[in-house]
């Protein structure tokens, strides 16, 4: 789907604030409440947007441990063993990539020994041939992107 100007500025407001009304977006872009309801209907119904979220200071509420896992997965079993991985609750990201691994684990823990526990689950699961596991020491930036060309 090609987006409107109309589109990339309502995506852009909810990328930076998802709680804004209609109508306060609808004051932003100088169009209708009407309109900006059309053009996100349309939106979740085309799939582009798919939530809306809050982001946490995980930190704050105890999760200090923060890792990223690379797994090699044998036999062909590379989305069986993610989605068992991705089950977990503290998996907040799963991805394929290319290279030496299959797959990349991101995960946040309240403790090393909860972490330890998870790697060591993992590494028992079938067609897992080997993990690395990267501790991530701090965050210079996770955020959404907005849609290029406009800010």
């Amino acid at each position: 789907m090609k987006l409107e100007e109309k589109d990339k500025k309502i995506l852009n407001i909810l990328v930076a604030n998802s709680r804004l009304s209609l109508r306060q977006i609808a004051k932003k872009i100088n169009v209708s409440v009407a309109t900006v309801m059309h053009h996100i209907k349309k939106l979740e119904k085309e799939g582009i947007i798919s939530k809306y979220t809050t982001k946490l200071n995980y930190e704050r509420i105890g999760y200090d441990v923060e890792v990223m896992i690379e797994v090699r997965i044998s036999h062909g079993k590379l989305f069986e063993v993610e989605k068992k991985i991705a089950s977990h609750p503290n998996v907040f990201a799963v991805y394929d990539v290319t290279g030496q691994f299959d797959a990349v684990i991101f995960a946040r823990f309240p403790t090393r020994r909860q972490m330890d526990n998870f790697l060591k689950k993992i590494q028992t699961y079938d067609f897992v041939e080997r993990t690395e596991t990267k501790l991530i020491l701090t965050t210079i930036k996770e955020e959404n992107i907005g849609v290029e060309g406009l800010s």
